[in-house]
């Protein structure tokens, strides 16, 4: 930011409101042996939760932002977008939804008619919205690959008690060490 260009209009997220998600807690779990089907399960769900606390912060402390005054009156806007895969990202579009994309928030920024008192305002939220994308993006993808190895454990936990089944009452037989 520069100091003749004072942000004004846009407040960006601070390491407050990130706390509030008790964000240090997935990262933790990351690192640990996961022995079971369902510790994965959790984790993931604790991944997906995450995420979901992330897009309601953006939803209630951006999003409000990004449409309030001066921001509405530009023929871009910050909008939602949800996503096949259960997830929600912040894009830039056409308040029509005829185009989107950050080229339209670098047409914003290049326009001689966009007030140059607005300028870091505009750079704060696209900043804001990258960082929560990607946060968002990286949430979504770890509980997606959790559950995925939860499935794959299930899948060899399966097959393991088939086989300790079969044998009925004789011993289990450890494999030898090589």
């Amino acid at each position: 930011m520069t100091a003749s260009m004072p942000q004004r209009y846009f407040r960006p997220l601070e390491q407050q409101d990130f706390l509030r998600l008790e964000h240090a807690a997935y990262l933790k779990g990351l690192l640990k042996p996961f022995k079971s089907k369902g510790a994965l399960e959790d984790w993931a769900s604790l991944c997906f939760d995450l995420r979901d606390s992330l897009i309601a912060l953006a939803q209630r402390q951006v999003m409000p932002q990004a449409s309030g005054h001066p921001f509405h009156l530009f023929p871009v806007e910050l909008a939602q977008q949800k996503t096949g895969a259960g997830t929600t990202f912040l894009r830039w579009r056409r308040p029509d939804r005829s185009a989107m994309g950050v080229g339209l928030w670098q047409g914003l920024i290049g326009n001689p008619r966009t007030p140059a008192n607005l300028l870091d305002d505009l750079l704060a939220l696209e900043l804001q919205r990258v960082a929560l994308n990607m946060q968002i993006s990286l949430l979504h993808t770890l509980g997606r690959q959790a559950m995925d190895c939860a499935s794959k454990m299930g899948q060899a936990e399966d097959a393991y008690l088939a086989r300790v089944k079969a044998l009925g009452s004789a011993p289990v037989l450890r494999p030898p060490h090589t």
